[in-house]
């Protein structure tokens, strides 16, 4: 399997415990890690993710997840076995209204959190690399892409973006605790950071900071 999961220098922490987590799943994963360029005051890997189809040469399956905000408590041949190959891309199909005006408050982080069409649909992606619709997605497109239609999937008809359940990118901060959550995502703030230390599932993520692998 291949893996690309994104980096952020400001949320480093958060990257280490993520890499742990899926350490403890003991697969042989291909695992690449994307910084990219910072765009629009986004994170560092904003963009990048939409370059996986290219970074593959437009074949096989690849997996990109956000990473450095996320908990990883599945195995992710249990995610691959969600997929179905008529789909260019597979994702959870999050419809909520965020309780966090701001996030990452109190850090270099900080910013206004806005709701829009299919917010946090691509935090998590299963790619159809080979699939013809993702063909389009060169470095000079995604380039010249704004962020709104490439997060909201737009190159692509409705019909081609596949659902996978929402335990496989559970976001605790806004849904709540869930012990059934196969992996977990803090889009407010990880627990890594002071304000953030008690938000809903923390005690997961500091037990991994510490190694305590058995209990993800």
């Amino acid at each position: 399997m291949r893996l690309f999961v994104g980096y952020d220098p400001r949320e480093a922490v958060g990257w280490e415990v993520f890499m742990r987590s899926l350490l403890a799943q003991k697969e042989i994963v291909s695992v690449t890690t994307l910084q990219g360029e910072q765009r629009d005051g986004t994170n560092a890997f904003t963009y990048a993710r939409f370059l996986v189809p290219h970074y593959c040469d437009f074949n096989g399956w690849a997996i990109w997840m956000g990473g450095s905000d996320m908990l990883l408590r599945a195995p992710l041949r249990d995610l691959m076995e969600e997929v179905s190959a008529r789909d260019a891309v597979t994702v959870v199909k999050h419809d909520y209204q965020t309780k966090h005006p701001m996030k990452y408050v109190g850090t270099p982080m900080e910013s206004g959190n806005r709701d829009y069409p299919r917010k946090n649909w691509s935090s998590v992606i299963v790619w159809n690399c080979a699939n013809r619709m993702n063909w389009r997605l060169t470095p000079e497109y995604v380039a010249s892409a704004t962020g709104e239609h490439l997060h909201r999937f737009a190159w692509l008809p409705d019909e081609r973006i596949g659902e996978l359940p929402k335990e496989w990118n559970w976001l605790a901060d806004e849904y709540g605790p869930n012990d059934g959550a196969k992996l977990v995502h803090w889009t407010a703030g990880i627990p890594g950071f002071e304000r953030y230390a008690q938000a809903p599932m923390a005690a997961h993520w500091h037990r991994m900071k510490n190694g305590d692998l058995g209990q993800l």
